[in-house]
């Protein structure tokens, strides 16, 4: 196990002086299809890495046709696991790409989907099993995406469901969690004092104001959230430079909403 590969991978996605993380999700060309912000993915990147996001996460498209050669730097998560919108199932994820496919692209940590929940439930925690004992093998961060999704669940943001999904995978071996937020900071509390690893918010669709989304960033860290992983609400944003410094000013910096509101203006 590489102990030495992982703490150096760890670094390059989370700030070391914080213990938090700014991430932009760009895998949804994958399941989506090319959907505004994420048209010109080496523009995107670009901007994310302006805007002071620790990384961007994708699949293996992103590093071959996302790259840059200018700018700032910023990690790379290589997202393993995929489906289309589609599918007759579309909450059945499949490993598409290796670990080792990753480190050969210079990821610096990759992703696995999980749907707890949902009719194929077993088959996802398998691929998260197998793909975090790679990743303890070689050294490489692991981010679980664990959503709550199926017909025993009453809703995805329901802190009793949320908190499973979230243990569920530290129990595998996971060294991130991205889930949703559970609607308040008493609720997202619950979830994160269950899990022994560090747990970030997703953006989910577009909220109607950014305010909205600077509010849930604030209370998910008051809740101990390490941080973020907001797709859409940032690379749709009509200034996703601007949207970004907000966010990071939050994570990094225990910034209030007023004043990040006022970076984005």
């Amino acid at each position: 196990m590489s102990y030495t590969g992982k703490a150096v991978r760890m670094e390059r996605i989370i700030n070391r002086e914080t213990g938090r993380t700014v991430i932009v999700p760009m895998d949804h060309g994958m399941s989506m299809g090319p959907i505004s912000g994420l048209v010109n993915m080496s523009e995107t990147v670009d901007k994310a890495a302006e805007g002071g996001a620790n990384a961007v996460l994708g699949h293996i498209g992103l590093a071959l046709h996302g790259h840059r050669r200018h700018g700032k730097d910023i990690g790379l998560i290589m997202h393993l696991s995929a489906s289309t919108s589609l599918s007759p199932d579309p909450n059945d994820k499949v490993l598409v790409t290796t670990v080792e496919e990753a480190l050969k692209m210079g990821a610096d940590g990759v992703s696995v989907h999980i749907n707890i929940g949902a009719e194929t439930e077993g088959d996802m925690l398998r691929a998260l099993g197998t793909t975090s004992m790679k990743c303890r093998e070689w050294g490489m961060p692991l981010i679980a995406m664990m959503y709550p999704r199926g017909r025993k669940i009453t809703s995805e943001n329901s802190a009793v469901h949320v908190k499973v999904a979230a243990r569920a995978a530290a129990e595998l071996g996971a060294d991130i969690v991205k889930t949703s937020y559970t609607g308040s900071v008493e609720t997202f509390r619950e979830v994160t004092r269950g899990c022994p690893v560090p747990v970030v918010v997703a953006g989910g669709p577009r909220m109607e104001t950014t305010e909205q989304i600077l509010e849930m960033v604030h209370d998910s860290i008051e809740a101990g959230g390490a941080g973020v992983a907001i797709g859409r609400n940032i690379f749709q944003a009509s200034d996703p430079v601007k949207m970004l410094r907000a966010v990071a000013s939050i994570v990094h910096e225990n910034a209030t909403v007023a004043e990040a509101m006022r970076l984005v203006r």
